[in-house]
């Protein structure tokens, strides 16, 4: 867990159970299941590469997550499986660069990759252009919006003010709005000097977040862009802060991860999973 944003590892190499989409959606129940912001599924071993599988409490499968990908690499520290500062993990976003920063493994420095503006690669509808302070309308709204890809889909939407009341009332809109065929995560952005940012967050298959690792990158990503910020930004979001450092068109992320608990399925539980077939 880190910033408010928690995820569970679970390591395919220990326990084994139907990995259906009802069974994503019951673990990160936080009535009925354990309750979490997604899954991180991993180490898988394919060759000398190390992937990890990240899912959404919707049970949809995410291409990236800056805090989920800090969350595992906290847990093959602390499982043994890593034994040095720097190694990779393949996402179905794509390859990224993890640095251990401490003994403790409590920070860590990510190459989250590079960023394209290019909508036919985040994707966006309509011809092929840069998707910077585009036109989107919503409801009786038109917002200037700022759309960027790191392996993920990202919306920013830069405004005088944020808060949890505008990313609740306008998220789901826009992660579904025609626009995005593959729905989009939404970022609030308020400059606060050109250092410094506060985001309110609402992500893809999950809803109203206190935090994010890819979207601190996105909403940098663009500040960025506008001219708005300079190269190395801190973050502020509900449920902390994350450094972002902006090199060329990659971003490298910079955060904490703290372990909360661990164990194991109960044996009931485990059978119910694997009753749950899609």
């Amino acid at each position: 867990m880190l910033l408010g944003n928690d995820y569970i590892v679970i390591d395919p190499n220990i326990v084994n159970f139907n990995l259906s989409e009802k069974a994503i959606q019951l673990i990160c129940d936080r009535n009925f299941g354990i309750g979490s912001d997604g899954i991180l599924y991993g180490p898988i071993f394919t060759g000398d590469k190390i992937e990890l599988r990240i899912f959404n409490p919707d049970g949809s499968e995410a291409e990236k997550s800056g805090n989920g990908i800090r969350i595992f690499s906290r847990y093959l520290v602390d499982a043994g499986y890593i034994k040095t500062k720097t190694f990779q993990l393949t996402t179905l976003g794509g390859e990224v660069a993890v640095e251990v920063l401490n003994p403790e493994a409590t920070l860590f420095k990510v190459d989250m990759g590079t960023v394209t503006f290019e909508s036919e690669l985040i994707p966006v509808t309509g011809s092929p252009r840069q998707t910077v302070a585009i036109d989107l309308p919503v409801n009786d709204l038109t917002l200037k919006a700022t759309c960027l890809s790191i392996g993920n889909p990202h919306c920013v939407i830069p405004g005088s003010e944020v808060s949890q009341e505008l990313a609740v009332s306008l998220g789901a809109k826009i992660e579904n709005h025609p626009l995005f065929p593959k729905r989009i995560n939404v970022q609030f952005l308020q400059v606060l000097d050109r250092q410094n940012i506060q985001i309110e967050i609402w992500e893809r298959g999950a809803g109203y977040t206190l935090a994010s690792g890819s979207s601190s990158c996105a909403a940098a990503s663009a500040a960025y862009k506008l001219g708005l910020v300079d190269d190395r930004v801190k973050v502020h979001m509900p449920g902390g802060e994350i450094d972002i450092e902006i090199v060329g068109d990659r971003v490298f992320m910079t955060g904490g991860v703290s372990a909360v608990a661990q164990g194991e399925f109960a044996k009931d539980f485990l059978s119910c999973l694997n009753l749950l077939i899609d």
